[in-house]
């Protein structure tokens, strides 16, 4: 017996011979598979950085127009001052598989809140300012948010895939190719046998 736990005969020998065509396929896939998932992952971290670095711009702006905002109307005056119209701000969210993986693409769009209140008693371009930056803040926010959750489902597939791509090159293959030499070394051995019982039968 092997360490597969079949008898030795040429039809186990060739059910794992085609046992391991497939694993090898498998593995073929898989580590495919793997390859493709690293360049997807990259790609979504590269845009994740960028959109960071746009919102990092963004939000150093921001504070600045809103120093520049407090300046002009005071804190109690900045903080009565009209909010703009969240009715038309739309949250749109698409997603498509990759690989098993579902990646989703966010975003915010606010343009229907870029008129100045009517109400404003003080309207000024600093406020305005101010508000506009804030809501681009929140746009930039929705499209990061999207491609963090890539990132996190991205990489825990890899992670997977991996592991398994591991499994079978390190393990189940090296394991089927130990019981095929196991198998044909003893049907070799049967073989010899026989044929030596023959030869000394014929004498």
């Amino acid at each position: 017996m092997t360490g597969t736990g079949q008898a030795p005969t040429r039809a186990a020998v060739l059910e794992l011979m085609n046992e391991q065509v497939v694993v090898r396929e498998a593995y073929v896939f898989l580590d495919e598979k793997r390859l493709l998932l690293a360049a997807e992952l990259l790609r979504q971290l590269r845009l994740y950085q960028q959109t960071n670095q746009e919102l990092d711009g963004l939000q150093a702006r921001a504070r600045a127009a809103m120093e520049a905002a407090i300046r002009f109307h005071g804190l109690n005056g900045l903080q009565v001052y009209t909010a703009g119209s969240s009715n038309d701000v739309e949250w749109t969210q698409t997603t498509r598989n990759f690989m098993g993986v579902t990646l989703v693409e966010t975003a915010l769009k606010a343009e229907g809140s870029n008129a100045v209140p009517a109400t404003a008693v003080k309207p000024s371009g600093a406020a305005e300012l101010c508000r506009k930056l804030f809501r681009s803040i929140l746009e930039k926010s929705a499209v990061l948010a999207g491609l963090s959750g890539n990132l996190y489902r991205l990489l825990s597939e890899y992670r997977v895939t991996e592991r398994r791509s591991r499994a079978l090159e390190n393990i189940i293959l090296p394991e089927i190719e130990q019981s095929l030499r196991e198998m044909s070394s003893h049907l070799e051995e049967l073989d010899l046998e026989d044929a030596i019982r023959v030869r000394l039968q014929s004498k």
